[in-house]
């Protein structure tokens, strides 16, 4: 079996140790004799699951007793209603920076359910980077402001917290949710999809602080409110079992990589080769503003888009897939998430030099 590099955006690549403990543990769970997409969500084979899970990733991320971890559905695209549905809290109006095509969908679901003051945004520059903090016109009476971490499109990621005072700060963490650690109490409630650093599509990871759930506005689905779903330890109604359980084991193979210090020197690492090689070059080009550019994932751009059709197939017969760039901004992207190594890194750097040479 030959296994590719993947750099697709989502779903994404997944460690080959978890797979391959996945396989082995199909048909037989620890001597259950059942497969895990088989167990009842109620039966203490998955209670040890899921428990196991979320204490990984609390211990992984440095939650904070004071806090709920949700294992929930619907991806990001539904937090960005649950979330106004269950932290507007009696308010009207939240804050939302609005860093590029994940911003603005976080933006328009929130309208339906609020009003949404875009304190700052970087659209005059294409997207190209953060708004500087200094920028922010944010409203003291909001009752959140939202970031997203990274835009898995555009490829910019805040690498600081911005400090936004006593209104809980919000994120949508994605696509750098485990990437590196994270000061989970600056934040008043993260949130991610699965599908790029911890396992399948299927399964949403919401990190709230206590004292911010239980006034879930009165059309809030009951699946859909963080206070029942917390009371009943994310099983209110059937949780997305085998997304739970592939997470827990990607969080044990992040602890054997060094936990999220570790994956966070292996990140740098990557991208660091990959913008390096983009910056000594002229046949290709970086859209993102120096400071902000993303460890996850990195857009570039042949000089003459006519060459892109070659690229990607040459990339392709040498073994790496999913290097298109997203369809609003086209040229390429290379999405290096946990999961990929450094040889994937290196080889894609190897042959942009090729392709250079040769087209150049």
């Amino acid at each position: 079996m030959t296994r590719v590099f993947n750099f697709s955006a989502g779903p994404a690549a997944l460690p080959e140790p978890v797979l391959r403990q996945a396989a082995d543990e199909m048909l037989d769970w620890h001597g259950s004799g059942m497969s895990v997409m088989e167990m009842s969500h109620r039966g203490k084979e998955f209670i040890a699951i899921h428990a196991e899970a979320e204490t990984s990733l609390r211990e992984l991320l440095g939650v904070p007793a004071n806090y709920k971890v949700l294992f929930m559905q619907g991806g990001a695209m539904a937090e960005n209603a649950i979330v106004p549905m269950n932290m507007l809290r009696g308010k009207s109006s939240a804050d939302y920076i609005n860093t590029g095509e994940w911003s603005k969908k976080s933006i328009k679901e929130a309208k339906k359910y609020a009003k949404v003051n875009v304190a700052a945004t970087s659209e005059a520059t294409n997207f190209d980077r953060i708004p500087l903090r200094d920028s922010w016109q944010l409203d003291p009476n909001a009752a959140y402001v939202h970031i997203c971490s990274n835009e898995t499109i555009g490829g910019v990621e805040y690498h600081f917290t911005p400090d936004v005072g006593d209104v809980p700060l919000v994120a949508d963490m994605s696509s750098s949710i485990m990437s590196r650690p994270v000061e989970v109490a600056k934040y008043g409630l993260i949130y991610g999809g699965a599908q790029k650093n911890i396992g399948p599509a299927g399964v949403t990871i919401v990190v709230v602080r206590d004292d911010l759930i239980g006034q879930a506005l009165p059309i809030t689905p009951s699946a859909f409110d963080y206070k029942q779903q917390a009371d009943n330890d994310s099983m209110l109604n059937t949780p997305p079992t085998y997304a739970i359980y592939i997470a827990g084991l990607v969080f044990n193979w992040i602890k054997g990589q060094g936990g999220l210090a570790g994956m966070e020197a292996h990140n740098r690492a990557k991208a660091a080769l990959l913008y390096d090689a983009l910056d000594a070059s002229s046949f290709y080009t970086s859209p993102v503003a120096r400071a902000d550019r993303s460890l996850m994932n990195v857009p570039f751009k042949l000089r003459d888009e006519a060459l892109d059709d070659a690229f990607l197939k040459g990339a392709q017969a040498r073994s790496m897939f999913q290097l298109k760039g997203h369809r609003s901004v086209g040229g390429m992207r290379a999405s290096i998430y946990n999961a990929m190594p450094v040889e994937g890194v290196k080889a894609l750097v190897a042959y942009m030099k090729e392709f250079e040479a040769t087209h150049g």
